[in-house]
C-alpha cells in the first residue's frame, strides 16, 4: 500500500467518486442495486483505498479532467476552534430541525397572545409541543450523528433525484 492509499479522502473526493458511478449507471455499467451500494460506500469511505476499490471494475473517464481521485494538495495549517460542520450534516440537521424550529415560535407565539388578553400569565402549554419533540429530535440528532445517518440521508437524496430526472426524462 503506498502512502496515497492511506490518506483520507475529502468530501470533494467523495463526490467525484459518486459523480463517475453515476456515469457508470447511465451507460449501463452498473445496475440500480450495484449503484445504490457502492453510493453508500463512497460517501462512507475515509480513504483513498476505499474510495478506489469502488471503481476498480469500472473504464477510466473518457476525458482526464474527469478524474475521480486526485491527490489533494498539501493542507493548509490548522484553524484553532471548532471545525465546520460537513455539508451534508448541515442539510440533514437543516432537514430534521427546521420543522421544529417553525412550529415552537408559532404556538409560543399563540400562547403569549393568549396571555396578553387574559391579563395573566397562562399555564405554558406549548411546552408540551416543545419538549417531547424537543428530546426525540435530540435524541435522533445524537445517533444520527453518531451512526453516521447524513451520508446516508445524502445518498438517499441523490438517488431520489435521479429517480425523479429518469421519470422527466420518460415522460417527454
Amino acid at each position: 500500500m503506498d502512502g496515497r492509499d492511506g490518506m483520507r479522502a475529502a468530501d470533494a473526493d467523495r463526490q467525484a467518486v459518486a459523480d463517475r458511478l453515476r456515469a457508470a449507471l447511465d451507460e449501463g455499467r452498473l445496475n440500480l442495486h450495484e449503484y445504490d451500494e457502492r453510493l453508500q460506500q463512497a460517501y462512507a469511505a475515509r480513504t483513498y483505498a476505499d474510495l478506489d476499490a469502488l471503481l476498480t471494475d469500472l473504464p477510466a473517464p473518457a476525458a482526464p479532467a474527469a478524474s475521480a481521485v486526485t491527490v489533494p494538495p498539501p493542507a493548509a495549517p490548522a484553524t484553532v476552534g471548532r471545525p465546520a460542520a460537513r455539508p451534508a450534516t448541515r442539510r440533514w440537521l437543516a432537514d430534521a430541525w427546521l420543522p421544529y424550529l417553525r412550529v415552537v415560535p408559532i404556538v409560543v407565539g399563540i400562547w403569549a397572545i393568549s396571555s396578553l388578553y387574559a391579563g395573566e400569565l397562562l399555564y405554558f402549554w406549548p411546552g408540551w409541543v416543545a419538549g417531547p419533540w424537543g428530546a426525540v429530535l435530540l435524541a435522533r440528532t445524537v445517533t444520527g450523528l453518531a451512526g453516521g445517518e447524513p451520508s446516508g440521508w445524502t445518498a438517499e437524496r441523490h438517488e431520489r433525484r435521479r429517480r425523479r430526472r429518469e421519470r422527466r426524462y420518460r415522460g417527454r
